[in-house]
């Protein structure tokens, strides 16, 4: 008794359907397993369903097996966080580099239009300063982060509530529209979806506020109301608006490259932006399209083959990166309305809303108590519904009388007395 007790203490396997998801996840089938282990594939499916469960040195083997399996299971993911990490710290210097070279394309010119060969005085200094700030302006105002803060820093709560959002919404606010015209090729509907993600926001302002990305929280919302298929219902948002003559701010390139984003489907659409024309890493567009990494990766790739197949010398993932944020720094965004009328439409609506719970909340508890006053007290059953009964003669009268007939009868009335004739008394 107590050797089995110690031996079955000694082997520690997983549960059934874990020891199945390390099989499928190291890609090994039952008759793998089953020849490893010596035994039948029959075996190992009961081992996996939880039918059986094995003993002694089968334990042994199978639990050695399976932690073999967890182990290299572990390493791959490791192996592939790390080439992930990689991956990511590579375009983020690949996008540093890009921004430092526009930085001095920027601070050449400028120099240039001053003076050939200026000296270097503080006022140059401070000019260089400047144009580093707009130029840090530019690229967080395409990505959509707050000027000055990194993504998961901690920011001063000194501003109050009204002037924090006012400033997430004056910084963010025009490069969301712009975006969301890409997404939908509709103005109006971009404007909209904006106007209502930041209602969204000041309604869970409290949340929002402590949010490592206030901004990515807004796009996330703009983005799913823009992306709605229940957009297709209304008249106004069926179709795309149309080209401006000659193209407008975006151009004829920009216009081509804006209706080949729109051909694709939606999901592609937007992993597509924000990849490569907001920049971010692959794992935040899976997380911000609610997808896994390798489903993002694969749209990712599809939505570029699209593009490709519609303008070929966009081919290069760089260059169409590159294109897509000057469109959407180029793009035409619709007007939109201030921060405070912003605010209060978000109050109003809100306290809409409240209303028409309570009056519909009104509306039931009434209903309730009409009912319930109005109802019987006991309880009536039903009917049952009529039968056909058999075997019952057809009711029949007294036949006609003939005219025979008839005048016998007014003969029998007419007479004195009733009965026979021989009973009735004579006079004498």
């Amino acid at each position: 008794m107590t050797q089995n007790t110690t031996q079955s203490t000694a082997v520690a396997l997983p549960p059934p359907k874990e020891r199945r998801r390390l099989r499928e996840a190291k890609s090994l089938t039952e008759k793998e397993v089953a020849t490893a282990m010596g035994v039948t594939r029959a075996t190992v499916r009961s081992w996996e369903t939880g039918r059986t469960t094995p003993r002694g040195r089968k334990a042994e083997a199978y639990a050695k097996l399976l932690s073999g399996i967890e182990t290299e299971l572990r390493t791959e993911a490791a192996r592939a966080e790390r080439a992930e990490r990689a991956a990511v710290r590579a375009a983020q210097e690949r996008s540093a580099a890009r921004d430092h070279h526009t930085y001095e394309s920027r601070i050449q010119d400028r120099t240039a239009e001053t003076d050939p060969a200026p000296p270097t005085t503080e006022t140059e200094t401070e000019t260089e300063a400047d144009a580093d700030a707009n130029t840090d302006t530019d690229v967080r105002a395409d990505t959509g982060t707050e000027p000055g803060t990194a993504v998961g820093a901690e920011r001063p709560s000194t501003a109050t509530p009204d002037q924090a959002f006012d400033a997430l919404y004056a910084f963010a606010a025009p490069a969301l529209v712009r975006q969301a015209y890409l997404l939908t090729g509709r103005r109006a509907l971009s404007q909209e979806s904006v106007e209502r993600a930041f209602h969204l926001a000041w309604q869970r302002w409290p949340e929002v506020a402590v949010d490592r990305d206030p901004a990515g929280w807004v796009r996330a919302a703009a983005y799913e109301y823009a992306m709605s298929p229940w957009h297709r219902l209304r008249r106004a948002h069926r179709h795309p608006d149309p080209a401006a003559p000659g193209g407008g701010r975006e151009g004829p390139g920009g216009r081509a490259l804006h209706e080949a984003l729109l051909a694709l489907p939606p999901s592609y659409r937007r992993t597509l932006l924000l990849y490569d024309g907001l920049g971010l890493g692959l794992p935040e567009t899976a997380a911000e399209t609610e997808a896994s990494t390798p489903a993002a990766a694969n749209r990712l790739m599809h939505a570029r083959g699209a593009v490709t197949d519609r303008l070929p010398e966009l081919a290069d993932p760089e260059l169409l990166h590159e294109q897509l944020g000057v469109l959407a720094r180029t793009v035409e965004p619709p007007a939109l309305s201030p921060a405070r009328s912003v605010r209060s439409g978000s109050e109003r609506r809100a306290r809409l809303w409240t209303r028409a719970a309570i009056a519909f909340t009104v509306l039931i508890v009434g209903a309730t108590g009409f009912t319930l006053a109005t109802a019987p007290t006991r309880y009536d059953p039903p009917q049952a519904p009529g039968e056909r009964v058999g075997g019952v003669p057809v009711p029949s009268g007294p036949q006609r009388l003939s005219s025979q007939d008839l005048i016998l009868r007014d003969q029998l009335r007419n007479e004195p007395m009733n009965g026979p004739h021989r009973l009735v008394p004579e006079a004498l």
